[in-house]
């Protein structure tokens, strides 16, 4: 028989299990695999597994709002905990460690020259304030705690910064999307001549990458100023 595993959720005291494949509900888990019959053992709902015991319907609509075995064991695998092997948990903790890296180091600046730390000096301040990932947490849950652990070894500030952008008219349609796709634009004007004056509003540590996609879309000929 193939390998075996439990996802637990509870609700409100309730526990509820589901058997599922690891590396398949790991996939799952990671956001690389949506198909969720071939991650399913079975469709069966229980409270205990190992002892074979199910809920009532009643308990099910309580926690689901619904009775339909493949919802639910969609909302069981989302949200519950699934039981990790040693090499999944710490497949899992890396791929979760680099999404907080990257999200850090986006969204983030030092404060004294409103530049984003490189990613490396990331990573490196998360060993060294011995930050513990949570591979089970989703980013928006632990990297408020994280950042605030990384501030007594980099300092780190989320600030926005508007910027204001002169496009010439031969490249302004497609750097349009890109702009509406970086940032927010607060002030759009189009001049007679094609061109687009914006006002862009972005977190600052973007601001190396919305130039460089900029400068490379118009060929360094997008004017872009820091405004107050």
């Amino acid at each position: 028989m193939a390998e075996v595993t439990v996802v637990r959720y509870s609700f409100e005291g309730e526990k509820f299990e589901i058997l599922v494949k690891p590396d398949p509900a790991l996939d799952y888990k990671l956001g690389k695999k949506k198909d969720l019959s071939s991650v399913l053992v079975s469709d069966d709902i229980y409270t205990d597994s190992s002892k074979g015991t199910k809920p009532s319907t009643e308990k099910l609509l309580k926690a689901f709002k619904t009775e339909d075995s493949s919802e639910i064991a969609q909302k069981i695998l989302e949200k519950g905990d699934l039981n990790l092997t040693t090499d999944q948990r710490r497949k899992m903790v890396e791929e979760k460690k680099k999404q907080l890296v990257e999200f850090i180091a986006k969204t983030y600046v030092d404060p004294r020259t409103h530049l984003p730390h490189p990613p490396l000096r990331v990573e490196q301040a998360m060993k060294d304030a011995r930050v513990s990932v949570d591979p089970q947490k989703s980013m928006d849950e632990q990297v408020k705690d994280i950042v605030e652990k990384l501030r007594s070894i980099i300092p780190l500030k989320s600030e926005n910064l508007s910027l204001e952008i002169i496009i010439p008219a031969q490249f302004a349609s497609q750097s349009y999307a890109v702009l509406k796709s970086v940032g927010s634009l607060k002030k759009e004007e189009w001049q007679n001549n094609g061109s687009l004056k914006a006002i862009l509003e972005i977190p600052a540590a973007a601001r190396p990458n919305v130039i460089d996609r900029l400068g490379s879309i118009t060929k360094g000929s997008a004017t872009v100023e820091v405004i107050q």
